[in-house]
């Protein structure tokens, strides 16, 4: 069964949407598919969980006008009295040195609890805090990002040289980057720990992004939810009025019919 996909003639209203890694501004990035979606499902609360910009290019900077019309969009919807939170993540840039353009009308914080429609607390957090501390250093980071671009940089390449686009399945370069992602998690140690940090906050589950792994389950104890992405996955988490919890989007809105995938949902 395929991801839960949006509406494509009614807006639908949501209590809360939860958006992690959008990596604006990277090679990598998909705005047009951000936007759109966010376009065809309005909330009263947008919560940026993280890596919402990766603007670590200076010799080769990647800023277009398509990841600026996702800051002005959610700049308007602040404006019509929308909440924004920006949960700040190992790629985002201190929100005092984000150039003016990029800064959004949002409460910045480094994770907070999110009460749910339903009385449900939850523990949201970018989620790199519990990577071993190397590789959470800036180096790190930015040679990760650096080597993600320089890979892209080649696809693209492939991909113009064959007349290819964008909308079509994953090019043999994104499968191994994402299948080396999923690897690396392979045994959702980073479940467990993210799980343990919700229950001794109290919370009832947890909400993160980081992985780029789109998951909402209760395997644990807790609930687990991780957003999942906007480079590889293009799915996003969403909190109904009722308090039920369900992550829509996935790679059919890049024009492919995904091979793997459910419409997963938890109240």
């Amino acid at each position: 069964m395929p991801f839960d996909t949006p509406h494509q003639h009614r807006p639908l209203r949501r209590k809360t949407l939860f958006l992690s890694d959008l990596h604006l501004g990277a090679l990598g990035a998909r705005p047009d598919l951000i936007l759109s979606f966010i376009q065809q499902n309005p909330a009263q609360t947008y919560v940026l969980v993280g890596d919402v910009l990766d603007l670590w290019q200076p010799i080769l900077p990647h800023w277009t006008a398509a990841d600026q019309a996702v800051i002005d969009h959610l700049n308007r919807r602040a404006d019509a009295g929308a909440r924004l939170v920006y949960v700040t993540g190992n790629h985002d840039p201190h929100p005092h040195h984000a150039p003016k353009h990029t800064r959004l009308a949002a409460d910045y914080c480094e994770r907070f609890l999110h009460r749910a429609g339903n009385g449900a607390r939850f523990l949201v957090l970018h989620g790199d805090q519990v990577d071993k501390r190397w590789v959470r250093s800036h180096l790190v980071t930015r040679l990760g990002s650096l080597i993600d671009h320089q890979l892209r940089r080649l696809d693209n390449t492939l991909r113009a040289l064959r007349g290819a686009t964008r909308n079509e399945a994953r090019s043999a370069i994104e499968a191994l980057l994402s299948t080396i992602n999923a690897l690396s998690y392979a045994h959702a140690r980073h479940e467990r720990s993210l799980i343990k940090m919700a229950r001794d906050a109290g919370a009832d589950g947890v909400i993160c992004g980081h992985f780029h792994l789109a998951e909402l389950h209760n395997n644990h104890g807790l609930i687990y939810a991780n957003c999942g992405d906007w480079v590889d996955s293009f799915t996003a988490l969403v909190e109904d009025t009722d308090g039920c919890f369900r992550l829509m989007g996935g790679r059919a809105m890049a024009g492919e019919t995904p091979t793997v995938g459910v419409v997963r949902g938890l109240a």
